[in-house]
């Protein structure tokens, strides 16, 4: 079975790699290495942008399985660079589930998100919710998800949708905690705190993710099939911003910047917490809770000297 993984020398891709080395896959990266530039030496690289045409000619055996997780996950940044981001997560996504139907693939996993939920009624939120974004980037993700759905009803290829929560730790190279140390480096005595604090989110560690993507690829039976891949419980912005004073041991002054609502930017859903009784179903749980996963991401920032720009 080969592996083909889009995105592979990024976050998520990169650690998702180094498993599938340890288990002595053979494995594909396709990455233009605009953002990620993760190489595990033991992987075939190909140098390749999803948004062009010249992806369309890859050839790769019937038998295998295609990750997409190339994106642009930053949120914010998708409510201004709009173009960009429409790019990366909706062409590269035709493009690449072009590639899965002209092989004929055996099966095609999509790394979505909790942002196509926007701001749901129901928390925490199930798979049959519905979709309604608040930004950019939750609206180019549920289209990918549309256009997952339509390859796999018109061309046969079998699906599965992966509606990730905040994932953390590792090699990441965005979000708030890496925010807030770099914040904390630049003054010790000030934080600067998007919103209200109030926010509440689940986060999950990375190497939970990754074994959640091995037991859904090796569980689903349905032509589509949808997860949600989060944590039970949730956590807000300022105990984050707690967790993250107590590992750098500093007591700094808190000062918010509320771009109404309570929420740090528009388009930042206030509150998430996905329902994960669908994957536990088939034995996954996570391993560690949203503040056990934000604690653990803290010390590898600091200990790895990544949060530094």
């Amino acid at each position: 079975m080969l592996y083909v993984i889009t995105g592979g020398a990024g976050y998520i891709g990169g650690h998702l790699v180094d498993t599938l080395v340890n288990q002595n896959k053979e494995i594909i990266v396709i990455d233009n290495f605009t953002n990620g530039k993760y190489i595990n030496n033991k992987a075939l690289y190909l140098n390749l942008d999803l948004r062009g045409n010249n992806i369309l000619g890859l050839k790769v055996p019937k038998e295998s399985i295609l990750y997409h997780l190339a994106a642009n996950p930053d949120v914010r940044d998708s409510m201004t660079n709009t173009i960009d981001h429409f790019e990366m997560d909706v062409k590269a996504t035709l493009n690449i589930l072009e590639v899965a139907r002209k092989n004929d693939v055996c099966l095609f996993i999509f790394a979505s998100s909790s942002t196509v939920y926007g701001e749901p009624s129901k928390i925490p939120t199930p798979e049959e919710e519905q979709t309604n974004p608040i930004s950019n980037y939750g609206i180019f993700k549920l289209l990918g998800e549309q256009l997952v759905n339509y390859y796999s009803r018109v061309y046969g290829i079998k699906s599965i949708i992966v509606r990730l929560a905040n994932v953390i730790g590792g090699r990441v190279t965005h979000g708030v905690i890496k925010d807030f140390i770099n914040k904390l480096r630049s003054d010790p005595n000030r934080l600067q705190i998007l919103g209200n604090g109030k926010q509440r989110k689940s986060y999950i560690y990375i190497t939970d993710v990754i074994d959640g993507f091995q037991v859904i690829e090796k569980s689903s039976i349905d032509q589509v099939s949808v997860y949600n891949l989060g944590n039970e419980d949730w956590i807000s912005v300022d105990e984050i911003a707690r967790i993250v004073e107590e590992e750098l041991k500093l007591t700094p002054a808190h000062e918010y910047v509320d771009a109404g609502g309570g929420r740090g930017w528009p388009g930042d859903a206030r509150y998430m917490l996905l329902d994960i009784t669908k994957l536990k179903k088939l034995g996954w749980k996570p391993k560690y809770s949203s503040r056990e996963a934000v604690r653990l991401a803290v010390r590898d920032y600091i200990e790895n000297g990544m949060a530094k720009n």
